[in-house]
């Protein structure tokens, strides 16, 4: 099930539409947690069966794109392990790691872009079905994302996109949760609006059965006022220090270029 706000337009007020969002919901039966019929829309005018006919392209492109991106996964995954663009990437980052004093000082590592914080899911932040808000996980998702692109830059960065969001299993109230993030890399093509891209991994973590499962993950893309740019503010590149990390690296941004 698809929501969308209205139409781009002026609004009542005269007011520029400044942000436009589709939502995409499930259905689940709340005794057996399974797939819930939806009743079909059935358009009554024009201005309605058109955004019927764009809801359903956009569904269509959001399928194909899914089985396109799983069919090129392995022979991505393949090529990063053994391609140049890999090879380039660590070598980039094992000078930071092994001759810091040698490295370039507009680069540093990805881990040591890290920030991480906690907290016990209360009762007040679950939705109808007993789980933790899907939008209250965004929101601590969102801050501690800006948090720590305000920590690398130096500057108050500005939020350009939310990418893709994954609700990889539910997060119930007591749960014990911890979100992980980091700055993934920086995109400095443009020199006038340089991109920063934040990663934000959320675990439900078990102490006591000495387990940590990952719920979420948030991918986010943030830049910073041209008029700091002027003032002499430098973006750092932003280098992985393992074959795991550069390889997620290209994955993601094999991901951005596709949209």
């Amino acid at each position: 099930m698809m929501i969308t706000q209205p139409p781009e337009g002026e609004t009542e007020t005269g007011d520029s539409v400044a942000l436009t969002a589709n939502f995409m919901f499930v259905a689940r039966d709340s005794i057996t947690g399974k797939s819930a019929p939806v009743n079909r829309l059935v358009p009554q005018t024009e201005q309605e069966k058109t955004l019927l006919a764009e809801g359903e392209a956009r569904d269509m492109r959001r399928k194909e794109k899914r089985q396109r991106q799983g069919k090129e996964f392995e022979e991505g995954h393949r090529l990063h392990c053994n391609g140049d663009r890999l090879k380039v990437l660590l070598r980039e980052g094992r000078v930071l790691c092994d001759m810091p004093a040698l490295a370039d000082r507009d680069s540093m590592l990805i881990k040591d872009t890290r920030l991480e914080n906690a907290l016990i899911c209360q009762p007040q932040q679950r939705n109808l079905h007993g789980r933790i808000f899907g939008g209250f996980l965004m929101h601590r998702a969102f801050e501690l994302a800006f948090s720590t692109c305000y920590a690398f830059v130096g500057h108050t960065p500005f939020v350009l996109e939310v990418d893709h969001v994954d609700f990889l299993r539910p997060v119930d109230v007591g749960d014990f949760l911890r979100f992980k993030s980091c700055v993934l890399f920086t995109q400095l093509d443009d020199p006038k609006r340089p991109l920063i891209d934040v990663e934000v991994v959320a675990h439900v973590t078990r102490p006591e059965l000495r387990s940590s499962e990952v719920s979420n993950t948030f991918y986010f893309s943030f830049t910073v006022h041209p008029d700091a740019l002027e003032s002499g503010l430098k973006i750092r590149k932003v280098l992985p220090s393992t074959e795991e990390e550069a390889r997620h690296v290209l994955e993601r941004l094999d991901a951005e270029n596709s949209n």
